[in-house]
């Protein structure tokens, strides 16, 4: 993070150094949980003092974007938590059909985003995807579901960046704060899907394909397909461990009959 902050130009005030930071907010650069430089090094950065620096951390802070911690330095606050509150939470969590519904969104706004990142992804946007699909073959290639499934959402976060639109950002990241805190916890079943994990990779070839060769049409329904195979996918893995939790429940069942009728 040392070279993300720009020299302040004009008045050198904390309202400067204030916006500067909120912008980078914004645009996905400073994300939630990230450690801010030293206020040395940050102060040197912005060509500002360090007691216009302080001013500006604690503006940041009493608008709930940044949070000190004891020993630990100067962070990003968790404001994509703030989108869906806790009581919107749990009704997601405890009403099935919000999960179709939230597939069903994703198609929509995924598409848009891959149909933007393909007519705006920079050089550097297209290098870190590369760098992400190849990690994500690594891990499709040792065979882990776990570090499978927290590469792609990693990969749509950078999609999604790539589109260059703050509020489509914000709404994808919103969204996928949903899968990290859990909230739809069979998302991994879908990885052990006999032929899942194979298509899934291909798929997001696909969408990374279209992206990098600047064809929103295609990026567009790359990523819709994706979301419709998903769709398919987590029905045919819920189906099945339906099917399997019946059939133990009803071996169970006759073994234990067929032991009661064999008593004296």
């Amino acid at each position: 993070m040392s070279d993300i902050f720009s020299r302040i130009e004009h008045s050198r005030t904390a309202d400067e150094v204030v916006q500067q930071i909120e912008s980078l907010i914004l645009e996905g650069v400073l994300r939630a949980g990230d450690r801010l430089p030293g206020e040395r090094e940050m102060a040197k950065q912005f060509d500002v003092s360090r007691p216009i620096l302080r001013d500006a951390l604690k503006t940041l802070e009493a608008r709930g974007l940044m949070v000190t911690r004891h020993g630990g330095g100067t962070h990003v606050a968790d404001v994509i938590g703030e989108v869906f509150s806790k009581p919107v939470m749990e009704l997601i969590v405890n009403h099935r059909k919000a999960a179709a519904d939230y597939l069903e969104y994703r198609r929509e706004i995924e598409g848009l985003a891959a149909e933007y990142a393909a007519q705006r992804a920079t050089t550097e946007d297209l290098a870190l995807l590369d760098g992400i699909v190849t990690r994500m073959e690594a891990a499709h290639a040792r065979a882990d579901p776990t570090e499978e499934a927290a590469i792609d959402v990693e990969f749509h976060h950078a999609v999604g960046e790539c589109a260059h639109n703050i509020i489509l950002l914000h709404t994808l990241r919103s969204c996928y704060k949903l899968l990290s805190d859990g909230v739809f916890t069979n998302r991994l079943v879908v990885f052990t899907v006999s032929g899942t994990r194979d298509v899934l990779l291909e798929q997001h070839k696909a969408i990374h394909r279209a992206v990098v060769a600047g064809d929103p049409t295609a990026a567009r329904k790359a990523a819709m397909d994706h979301i419709t195979y998903l769709e398919r996918a987590m029905a045919e893995a819920e189906r099945s461990g339906d099917w399997q939790r019946i059939s133990r429940l009803r071996l169970r069942q006759r073994t234990d009959s067929a032991e009661t009728g064999r008593k004296p």
